[in-house]
């Protein structure tokens, strides 16, 4: 087990590390957007290539951060039932969709969207748009992303089955921040209850 939470460890320092290259990527689409509005107000000059350039950024900031997200627990879930169940169950319930959902989904998008790249590599692809670029950069990033969700699953996987074993910590509750919503919720709650005994 100790083997497998050493790579599960390698797999999060991967994600953690592309999470912050893609982090440069959001300034860098601002900045892009920024300046090619003011060229195209004060020059009267635009190119297909300048939002073309920016489809690419936003795919590779959410494709590439999806494995961060899942690393994190910062992805969309739907916990109207898991949420009342113990830990235990939470995590052989993550385990199962993981295994059955996740990593099957992964693989064929990987399988299916290696061709594409591939064709496209080969062919050196062009935008059919004046003044587009080269498709295959924007075509890597879904086998790219969806393998770094897969390698994410799989560490995630393995610390659930560690925690099940008893050889590791909670992965649940490793790290958890609350959100802005969360920690908004809790001022109010903590307010009322403060006006609360305040009136009593």
């Amino acid at each position: 087990m100790k083997v497998l939470l050493g790579l599960a460890r390698r797999i999060d320092a991967l994600n953690d590390i592309v999470a912050r290259i893609s982090i440069w990527l959001v300034l860098i689409v601002t900045l892009e957007t920024a300046a090619s509005s003011i060229v195209l107000k004060v020059l009267d000059v635009g190119s297909n290539a300048f939002l073309e350039i920016r489809w690419y950024l936003f795919s590779a900031i959410f494709l590439l951060g999806a494995g961060h997200a899942l690393q994190k627990n910062a992805h969309v879930r739907i916990d109207v039932l898991a949420s009342r169940f113990s830990r235990r169950t939470q995590a052989v319930i993550d385990i199962l969709g993981t295994l059955f959902f996740l990593l099957p989904v992964c693989v064929l998008v990987i399988w299916l969207s290696w061709g594409v790249f591939a064709d496209s590599f080969s062919s050196g692809e062009v935008s059919s748009s004046a003044g587009g670029l080269l498709l295959w950069p924007a075509r890597v990033l879904v086998p790219a992303g969806f393998g770094l969700l897969l390698l994410q699953g799989l560490a995630e996987m393995i610390k659930r089955v560690a925690f099940l074993a008893g050889c590791g910590p909670d992965p649940l509750g490793v790290d958890k921040q609350m959100s802005a919503e969360e920690e908004l919720a809790n001022a109010i709650r903590r307010q009322r209850e403060a006006n609360g005994e305040a009136a009593q």
